[in-house]
């Protein structure tokens, strides 16, 4: 008798969610989306590199978590959060591992991150009720709003664990009207983050 064959493996969670991707198109629309939005990125990291060449951006960002009381960097972080995200959150958690109760002021700066993005989602969705935003994305961004709103989880997933402003992955949920409560879920990994860079920049200052 011939040896019964053995079943094929299950694929993994990761390799469906891969070939969900690769079926759907993701990757090619963030390709896309990324060589469209490459001119404007090096625009902006020119002219971050011109104005950190004679004015020191991180060295003075740091000065000002030195000079502003506690209750003054905790409104400029949850400020800096909501609109954009561009100051990096690193600075902010070296600022709390220097402060009497660090852990505690870590929490603080998680949960402003996290109400900052939430808030930056309803800044999204006030942009769409303005005529002509709403007429453009109707009419020259159908495609992509639709693809968006297919793949809204991941992009908050993204925007909340790696070093990207989080606020601008919520605002674009806010334009693609993705579900406020999926946000709200996917959005909460903001708190891993800020968990895991407090466990690394601790034990360095």
């Amino acid at each position: 008798m011939k040896p019964k064959e053995k079943p094929k493996a299950e694929k993994s969670k990761l390799q469906l969610l891969h070939q969900y991707y690769s079926y759907t198109g993701f990757y090619k629309f963030v390709w896309e989306a990324i060589k469209k939005a490459f001119p404007y990125i090096i625009g902006v990291v020119v002219l971050i590199y011109m104005v950190n060449h004679f004015f020191n951006i991180n060295d003075a960002l740091t000065r000002l978590t030195e000079i502003l009381p506690a209750y003054g960097v905790l409104s400029f972080f949850f400020v800096s959060e909501t609109l954009l995200g561009l100051v990096p959150p690193e600075i902010f958690i070296a600022w709390a591992g220097k402060m009497y109760n660090p852990w505690f002021y870590l929490g603080l700066l998680a949960v402003l991150s996290y109400s900052g993005g939430l808030l930056s989602y309803w800044m999204g969705r006030t942009i769409t009720k303005i005529p002509s935003v709403h007429k453009y994305l109707e009419v020259k961004m159908e495609k992509q709003l639709k693809n968006s709103k297919k793949w809204g989880g991941f992009l908050i997933m993204v925007g909340a664990v790696l070093p990207l402003p989080f606020s601008i992955a919520c605002i674009a949920a806010g334009i693609i009207e993705f579900p406020f409560k999926n946000v709200i879920v996917y959005g909460s990994l903001r708190f891993i983050r800020f968990l895991i860079y407090g466990l690394i920049i601790f034990s360095a200052v």
